[in-house]
């Protein structure tokens, strides 16, 4: 039986200094799981304008599934700028309200919701009480639960990442978020092993991903540490390159693959979205076998 992946949250238009590109990192989640054959859905909710009805047809062209994306009678649709710096890192100016911040519930997404695997959701689609509400109904109709913590400022405070870590089942998380964990939850580990141990048990979490840039990632799961070192690319920005790797992650994990080869597959994707233009660069699963 094919597995099944709900994602909630952001969809939007990232503005580049040379053009725009579809994304949001809920978006880029969900597209990265249909690339690997996994059947998700993807709930979230754009315009009634320009912006809105282009990024519904940018789904469309993916032969990505839309009907729980909903179309909002007054707020606009998501806009990002996109700053880069010398070492192509971006930052990313986000602007509110937009119609993702009123993702409303409904019986169509608690249903799908409940006939899922794995529901994926991200502290920034939170930041508006509406959506945080939906956010929260699902969670408790979820059966695994997957927190991209996705701290993106100034939309996030301990009292709502504490929140939403208590539901988390597999949590994703970079280096500069665990150190704002560290900071915020008053965890005393000095290695990134201890930290997440900690982590794992003060909100009862099975699987901790820490992305690590550059330098791989690492997993743990059952009190053991997986470590990757990760693929030396030319990258032209890490747009997306952090939601690929949870997909692919999430992918492997669903087909029952060992740690070992799930967190070298995640790397190897992460390394070629870093490596192209934008959040949504094509692929196939031959990018598994491609030599970086």
């Amino acid at each position: 039986m094919q597995n099944k992946v709900i994602t909630i949250g952001e969809i939007l238009w990232d503005v580049f200094p040379e053009g725009k590109k579809a994304g949001g990192s809920s978006m880029n989640v969900a597209l990265n799981l249909h690339k690997q054959n996994i059947e998700s859905n993807f709930i979230s909710a754009v315009g009634d304008d320009e912006n809105g009805r282009e990024l519904i047809s940018f789904l469309h062209s993916n032969d990505y599934p839309t009907h729980l994306v909903q179309v909002h009678p007054k707020l606009p649709s998501s806009t990002v700028e996109v700053h880069l710096d010398e070492n192509h890192q971006a930052t990313y100016t986000i602007k509110q309200p937009v119609a993702w911040d009123d993702i409303q519930i409904s019986n169509e997404n608690i249903a799908a919701v409940k006939a899922a695997d794995a529901l994926v959701y991200c502290s920034l689609t939170c930041r508006a009480a509406s959506s945080k509400n939906t956010i929260l109904t699902l969670l408790e109709n979820a059966k695994t639960k997957i927190f991209d913590i996705n701290l993106r400022s100034p939309f996030y405070h301990p009292d709502l990442i504490g929140e939403l870590l208590k539901y988390a089942d597999i949590l994703k998380i970079n280096e500069d978020e665990l150190i704002w964990v560290k900071e915020s939850f008053q965890l005393s580990g000095n290695t990134d092993e201890q930290l997440l141990k900690q982590l794992a048990n003060e909100f009862n979490i099975e699987i901790i991903c820490l992305t690590l840039g550059d330098k791989g990632a690492c997993v743990l799961k059952d009190g053991k540490l997986f470590k990757h070192s990760g693929y030396k690319v030319q990258v032209v920005d890490t747009v997306g390159a952090g939601d690929s790797f949870l997909a692919t992650f999430i992918a492997c994990y669903l087909e029952g693959y060992p740690m070992e080869r799930t967190l070298d597959y995640a790397c190897k994707v992460g390394a070629f979205v870093a490596s192209q233009a934008g959040a949504n660069p094509e692929y196939n699963k031959k990018i598994y076998q491609m030599a970086l």
